[in-house]
């Protein structure tokens, strides 16, 4: 019996209309398939040492964040319950039996000699501020030279010259007043004593017609350096977070000592660098700081903590995008994070080397104000600092879209985080706190331009680097029966094809048809028959 043509040419309709719907849904599927699978390009976490990331649940994630939030409220409640950063004393200049007389108090000699200087005063500024009898409702700006002379005085009184008054040392300062209110003028700045005491001489010039238009009365010097009770504390605690650190660092390494490193992952990585750099951002050389008296200690202590800064900065950088690209050539990968957070670097560290050095031999000496490269630097930093968060924030954007939906890459991502956004909140936070709107201006570098109330503002800082780098090593340590899962994750097809991506589905991976079947995690090259 013949068939009807037209009854078979409807069912070959329905048939292509019903491939072709299966093919938009298989096209569809395809298409959903780069959220919920990495692609080839991407961190693949099953040949990776598996972390306790991957093993923890809720209960465990709040445990872990109520500690790194408990110690972090303990180092600030200490921190408020402890002693002021600084201590101060003001001396007027009317109050010195031998002040200069009314017509010579615009420019001086000013015959100071200041407190008894221990090494557990760690630094000291000497702030000079005008008083006018200015009562209209007037603001004026004046340029004028400050010529200083100093003198150490020895334990029988007998003086060593430091500073001659033959080579006085001439800078030039900004008077700024408003009223009878002016801003105050820091005119030396010690980074060490070699003396107790020292005798300054000193004298304005440029000041004469300020004080024939508007009389200046007096002059406040203050006489600033850290307290003594605050250097104690802050002996204790870098003592401690470094002990803690030092014992974190080899409990780390300890656990990770039974892998090969090619079989890392890229968070594990970079904890053995971040680890060892926080031991030199505690300081073990702290203590030299009061054994001898030299800028050295100083300086190899602000290069410690620049370059952990700026290693967290760079690994911030490499993990958002690591997780995306599996081909991580230094060219093409590190060399351009490398170049930008180098730079910044590069200039904290000068800055701050410099600043030590040049007070060696100028105690007057200020970058802020007695170079012209200062503004140079200033520029860089503040066009750097919104390139890196604008990289940092694409970086984030990007690994949310490709990531958010993949088995374990969202919890990687999610814990990572959130503890960037709490790192960044609260260093922003008390930077504004300490400094004001004033850090976009002249004290985006810290400056003792403040009067501290309390130290909690050191703890909050010092404290928090610590116990985020504490929190991560624990996160990202690996499990102890991470052999196991690892070998789980490569022979259940169920993970297979979760963590696969379709090329390496269909056609296999190049790397797996060169690796054997079976990985050892535990030795450190790979044995085939």
């Amino acid at each position: 019996m013949d068939s009807d043509p037209e009854l078979s040419f409807s069912v070959w309709g329905s048939l292509g209309k019903a491939r072709s719907q299966m093919s938009q849904f298989c096209d569809l599927c395809s298409e959903f398939s780069r959220f919920i699978a990495p692609a080839y390009h991407h961190d693949r976490c099953e040949r990776s040492v598996q972390m306790r990331l991957y093993s923890m649940h809720k209960r465990e994630f709040g445990l872990v964040f109520l500690a790194f939030f408990a110690c972090f409220g303990l180092g600030v409640f200490v921190g408020l319950a402890g002693p002021p950063i600084t201590s101060t004393t003001q001396l007027s200049i009317s109050q010195l039996s031998n002040h200069p007389n009314a017509s010579d108090m615009a420019t001086g000699p000013y015959h100071l000699v200041t407190p008894l200087l221990t090494s557990y005063h760690q630094q000291f500024w000497l702030i000079a501020q005008i008083v006018t009898e200015n009562k209209d409702d007037e603001s004026f700006e004046k340029k004028f030279h400050v010529s200083i002379a100093m003198d150490g005085i020895l334990e029988d009184d007998q003086v060593s010259k430091i500073v001659s008054s033959d080579h006085t040392h001439n800078r030039t300062r900004d008077l700024q007043c408003e009223r009878q209110n002016c801003s105050e003028i820091l005119i030396l700045h010690m980074g060490y004593f070699d003396f107790a005491h020292y005798a300054l001489t000193i004298r304005f010039y440029g000041l004469e017609s300020i004080h024939t238009r508007y009389i200046i009365k007096d002059v406040n010097f203050f006489f600033r350096s850290y307290n003594p009770s605050f250097t104690r504390l802050e002996i204790w605690f870098r003592f401690v977070f470094l002990l803690c650190t030092f014992i974190a660092t080899c409990w780390f390494f300890f656990c990770m000592k039974r892998y090969s490193v090619v079989h890392w992952s890229l968070e594990q990585k970079w904890m053995s660098v971040l680890m060892p750099l926080l031991i030199l951002y505690n300081d073990p050389l702290f203590p030299l700081s009061f054994l001898i008296d030299s800028w050295f200690p100083a300086a190899i202590d602000a290069v410690f903590q620049v370059s952990f800064l700026c290693a967290l900065l760079l690994f911030w950088l490499c993990v958002y995008h690591g997780l995306r690209q599996n081909d991580r050539r230094f060219i093409v990968f590190y060399l351009p994070k490398v170049l930008l957070v180098g730079s910044i670097w590069l200039s904290m560290i000068t800055i701050a080397v410099w600043q030590e050095i040049e007070e060696v031999n100028d105690p007057t000496f200020s970058y802020k104000f007695d170079t012209d490269h200062f503004y140079g630097f200033k520029v860089f930093l503040i066009v750097s600092c919104p390139i890196y968060l604008a990289y940092l924030f694409l970086l984030v954007v990007k690994a949310y879209s490709e990531l958010r939906a993949m088995p374990f890459f969202d919890m990687r991502l999610k814990f990572l985080t959130l503890l960037v956004l709490f790192v960044l909140g609260t260093s922003i936070s008390v930077t504004f706190f300490r400094f004001g709107v004033g850090v976009l201006q002249d004290n985006f570098i810290a400056q003792l331009s403040t009067n501290y109330r309390n130290s909690s503002e050191f703890l909050a800082l010092y404290g928090l680097l610590n116990f985020y780098i504490y929190t991560m090593a624990y996160v990202y340590s690996p499990t102890n029966n991470a052999v196991l899962e690892h070998s789980v994750m490569k022979d259940n097809p169920a993970f297979s094809m979760v963590n696969d991506s379709d090329e390496d589905v269909v056609y296999g991976s190049d790397d797996d048809g060169r690796k054997p079947l079976t990985i050892n995690l535990t030795s450190k090259d790979d044995d085939s028959d």
